[in-house]
């Protein structure tokens, strides 16, 4: 078993699911549960969970033959539980997304407080 929080170059990941670079891109673009985090220096950097969904990324498009399409409804179906993440990575995105709501939130709770203070004057 890999090492859940090693990271992996794209390149290693090419060499270990048996397809190119480009492959791996444009994935990324087409499926947003792969999402590589990047380091300092804006390289990509796959973790395990990372390196998983694109194993069945490959699997449903090559050996299923299923279309991008239909390749990205049965992820979804398939890394939701009930609704709920299945992996640590879509849990934090889960987390940034509420964290971002409820930033804006506040922030129109603010403006809207600002403005009733302006009509009190």
């Amino acid at each position: 078993m890999q090492n859940p929080e090693r990271r992996y170059s794209i390149g290693e990941v090419s060499e270990m699911l048996g397809v190119t670079v480009r492959t791996l891109r444009v994935w990324e673009g087409q499926f947003k549960q792969l999402k590589p985090k990047r380091d300092r220096v804006k390289r990509r950097y796959y973790l395990h969970d990372d390196i998983e969904i694109a194993r069945r990324i490959k699997q449903l498009l090559k050996t299923e033959k299923l279309s991008s399409e239909g390749a990205r409804i049965r992820l979804t179906q398939e890394l939701h539980i009930e609704g709920r993440p299945r992996t640590k990575k879509e849990l934090l995105d889960l987390v940034d997304a509420i964290e971002n709501d409820i930033r804006d939130l506040i922030d129109r709770m603010d403006k809207t407080d600002d403005l009733l203070r302006r009509d009190e004057k």
